[in-house]
């Protein structure tokens, strides 16, 4: 008999037995559009979830200082981890040691003869690759300087070494020591 009912007989079905009849007659049915009852629908349910007493502003304020002091701690042996490991790999590392200048020793370089021009006088570049220590990219860079070459035995190309020296005129502070490899 239920599959045969239409609305109307199941409203007098209702009625008959006494159990909805008293229902709509008390309160009207309130219609809401689909987003509205959705909307209600995850209210309720946050409500249900986040059902927390309220607290004062001291037990929040607690809580934050707890939570700063968790996040503090993370930062501390996350640092102290990046400090070992940095310190492990520059122990590792295999370059060149750092130059120290040292007093009473000149500073020698190695570079390669940009200018011969003018008389005793020579233009060196140097380059030098380093790796950048945030980024890890190698960084080129070139400066050059004037070297005092008394006898005119460098020339364009040349690889040289220079020694640091006391000032031999405004821009020359260098002298040249040895041509280590011809230009062809």
């Amino acid at each position: 008999m239920a599959e045969d009912q239409t609305p109307e007989n199941a409203e007098e079905t209702a009625a008959a037995s006494g159990a909805g009849a008293a229902a709509p007659a008390a309160e009207p049915q309130e219609v809401l559009a689909p987003k509205e009852r959705r909307q209600r629908a995850r209210a309720a349910k946050a409500a249900k979830t986040k059902a927390r007493p309220p607290r004062t502003p001291e037990e929040r304020h607690a809580d934050r200082i707890a939570e700063r002091g968790k996040k503090a701690q993370l930062r501390r042996t996350a640092r102290a981890k990046a400090s070992a490991k940095h310190k492990a790999e520059a122990h590792n590392r295999t370059a060149t040691p750092a130059r120290e200048h040292v007093v009473g020793q000149q500073k020698v370089r190695q570079g390669i003869v940009v200018s011969d021009k003018a008389d005793k006088t020579i233009t060196v570049r140097i380059d030098t690759a380093r790796r950048h220590r945030r980024y890890e990219k190698i960084v080129r860079t070139s400066q050059t300087l004037h070297a005092h070459d008394e006898s005119n035995d460098a020339h364009i190309g040349d690889t040289v070494i220079v020694r640091e020296a006391r000032p031999l005129s405004r821009t020359k502070r260098w002298r040249l020591i040895q041509v280590v490899e011809r230009a062809q």
